[in-house]
């Protein structure tokens, strides 16, 4: 009986242990299956953002723009500044150097349309309009810009050179594109009325007596002429019928608006009509009112060239 008893005992003991044992495998059954799951589900959680940061770091902008969208986990991780930093530099270059490119190659092409028919450049083959609108010679363009040849072409055929191009200091580049600018100016100064001798005719409006007077419009001699002085004197050739040898000076007028526009410019001559101030095609000048008209000379081949030494738009 006694010996029974503790038979009995000792198999209950026996499925006790069992059964803690199968309860303690299935707890750590459950714990692995959930930190598998939350793996899956949230590596932010699972790795750190430290970690999640440096893989991050790999990937390009847009992948890291679309991983802000996953939740405000992944979004503290991908919208951290010191992950953008390179990537916003890196764009940026890439960004000015792109739009750079395309700068430099549309203004070639339409200045070679422009400007540009035949070109030689040292030792060069000749580049023509057409090679660099196909954009074979982009690269001997660019070279020609800052050389002597478009400088010698644009000044080809000109009345005025501006004195500004003879500064010695600048490179070919800037003293091309100052020559452009100068070029369409029509704001004239003293120092464009001193250095030009003027060309003076009367216009069919004038009084007939003073258009007798006026050797080119009767055909029998060359036109008048007239110069301006820095003093502010106004003067013309000894035998001039019209001049009579009375005082004259004259005055540049120019008024200004808003944000530096010019209103008003013209040259007034003693209290006779003011001259309206117009440039053509060639750099040279005219001024003109509805009585007689001022018509610069030509002078590309004056010794220090002409106009002011400065900048004036």
């Amino acid at each position: 009986m006694a010996e029974r008893k503790r038979k009995r005992a000792a198999e209950e003991w026996e499925r006790r242990k069992r059964g803690r044992r199968r309860r303690m495998r299935r707890r750590e059954g459950e714990g692995l299956g959930k930190r598998q799951v939350g793996w899956a589900g949230d590596p932010v959680e699972a790795l750190g953002e430290e970690v999640m940061g440096r893989v991050m770091e790999l990937l390009d902008a847009r992948s890291v723009a679309r991983c802000t969208a996953v939740s405000r986990a992944w979004r503290g991780v991908a919208a951290d500044d010191r992950l953008w930093a390179p990537k916003i530099n890196f764009i940026l270059l890439f960004v000015v150097i792109f739009f750079l490119i395309i700068f430099i190659w549309v203004f070639c092409k339409e200045y070679a349309a422009q400007n540009i028919n035949h070109v030689y450049y040292a030792n060069m083959p000749l580049v023509t309009e057409e090679d660099i609108l196909k954009g074979t010679h982009v690269y001997s363009f660019l070279k020609l810009m800052m050389g002597h040849g478009l400088c010698a072409e644009l000044m080809a055929g000109k009345a005025h050179i501006p004195r500004l191009t003879s500064i010695r200091t600048g490179s070919k580049l800037s003293t091309y594109s100052m020559a452009i600018m100068d070029g369409k100016r029509s704001r004239i100064t003293k120092e464009d009325l001193c250095d030009h001798a003027w060309e003076y005719r009367f216009t069919i409006a004038a009084p007939e007596y003073w258009r007798n007077l006026d050797p080119s419009w009767k055909h029998t001699g060359p036109p008048m002429r007239r110069y301006f002085h820095p003093d502010g004197y106004h003067s013309a050739d000894p035998h001039d019928a019209v001049w009579g040898g009375h005082e004259c000076a004259y005055t540049v007028i120019t008024s200004f608006v808003g944000d530096g526009q010019i209103r008003d410019h013209y040259v007034r001559i003693n209290r006779w009509p003011p001259l309206k101030v117009s440039r053509k095609d060639d750099w040279s000048w005219e001024l003109s009112n509805h009585l007689y008209r001022y018509n610069s000379i030509p002078d590309a081949d004056k010794k220090g060239c002409t106009g002011p030494l400065f900048p004036v738009w």
